[in-house]
């Protein structure tokens, strides 16, 4: 496609990427040109090079074939697709790269970088193949973007920019709580793994539920827009649940999975692939959802172990060295914790008394954890991203 500088007829204009951009699409060089010691440029493959704004060198190249320039944006083109970072030197890209490189100074990059990030979703529709997804050319050149006059986009940007740094705060601060939580943890209860205060339990005597459920036939093209919640793997994250991209089942679907139906209290465990061993307790409002085949119900008797402390268990250092290590026994080509291996596990059984002093402790760090306004400044970025992005009032 022939690029053009973009011709403002008003305060804003559509364009399609490729007609203001110069897209170069990776290519992986010969591996004999591979190494690890800082030989050649730093060579980015895909998404798992990518850091928070900057790629991070792991491997370098001294005969690359497709190349990006310092100051390029770098988008991700294979599953998973969209994430976007930028050059900071001339490397070589491989096959689940593309570079992007505007072609008029009018374009500013940052501007550019946060309008990608708001097209993620879409440019994850786009993606074909039925191993790895994948983004073409032709599909990527063909995203419509809305531009801005020069001065409007760095407002944008630094509304944008804004936004984030506050977001970031606020992410410090409850990281720092919830190593605050760890460690008042280990000084009421020991080392789950390590420490023999308490007696132990096995799972299966302490438990009323252990199971995952299944995917319903046809994959994702069988998931609704609403109804009852699925919950996967990509959902479950250590100490907090991820609701972005919940799918959801109807009535007849759900029905099959009844034996996997979500009760308030559930402890939530991922028991196959790359996140096993992530673990989170229930939103209260999912109750009455269900699980897919990569996820675990840990439905603990409350009356002898409270499912915040069982959570804390499972999350600690320890225990997710135990549980990583469980998964990658027995020579399996793929992480997995089965329900047998689930139903021998012991946990420590410490007082209930203590368990509620902890509970408490818990529920008052909780009340700091500026939650509520993290999840406010997230949806704030998202409105403004659609105000400021949205193609269809530009007509």
């Amino acid at each position: 496609m022939k690029s053009s500088k973009p011709q403002f007829d008003g305060k804003k204009v559509k364009v399609k990427l490729a007609d203001v951009c110069t897209l170069t699409m990776g290519q992986s060089p010969s591996s004999n040109s591979y190494n690890e010691i800082g030989n050649g440029i730093p060579f980015f493959q895909g998404n798992a090079d990518f850091g928070e704004e900057a790629p991070v060198p792991r491997v370098w190249c001294t005969d690359p074939k497709k190349t990006a320039e310092g100051g390029d944006l770098l988008i991700s083109v294979r599953a998973p697709i969209g994430a976007v970072n930028m050059a900071v030197e001339r490397c070589c890209i491989g096959r689940g790269v593309a570079a992007i490189h505007p072609n008029d100074d009018s374009i500013s990059v940052d501007f550019l970088k946060h309008q990608l990030l708001s097209k993620r979703r879409e440019l994850e529709t786009m993606g074909t193949g039925s191993t790895f997804k994948a983004v073409g050319k032709k599909s990527l050149g063909n995203l419509t973007l809305v531009l801005y006059p020069e001065d409007t986009q760095h407002e944008i940007e630094r509304c944008l920019n804004q936004i984030k740094k506050q977001i970031k705060a606020i992410s410090s601060q409850s990281s720092k709580l919830d190593s605050l939580v760890k460690s008042r943890f280990i000084e009421m209860f020991g080392d789950p793994v390590e420490e023999n205060r308490w007696a132990r339990i096995t799972l299966a005597s302490l438990c009323t539920k252990l199971g995952s459920g299944a995917t319903p036939r046809g994959g994702k093209a069988a998931y609704k827009t609403s109804g009852i919640p699925l919950i996967r793997s990509m959902n479950v994250h250590n100490g907090y649940f991820e609701s972005k991209d919940l799918a959801y089942i109807d009535e007849i679907q759900a029905k099959k999975l009844d034996n996997v139906t979500l009760h308030k209290g559930d402890v939530l465990l991922n028991i196959t692939g790359a996140s096993v061993a992530r673990s989170c307790l229930l939103p209260d409002y999912l109750a009455g959802g269900r699980v897919n085949q990569h996820v675990s119900i840990v439905r603990c008797d409350p009356n002898r172990m409270l499912p915040r402390v069982l959570n804390s268990i499972f999350t600690s250092d320890s225990y997710q060295r135990f549980l990583l290590e469980h998964s990658r026994m027995a020579g399996a080509t793929r992480e997995a914790i089965t329900k047998d291996d689930l139903e021998t596990m012991t946990v420590p059984l410490p007082p209930l008394s203590l368990q509620y002093k902890f509970a408490a402790f818990v529920a008052q760090v909780d009340k700091s954890r500026f939650g509520g306004m993290l999840h406010l400044l997230n949806s704030l970025s998202g409105i403004m991203h659609a105000s400021f992005f949205s193609v269809a009032d530009t007509d």
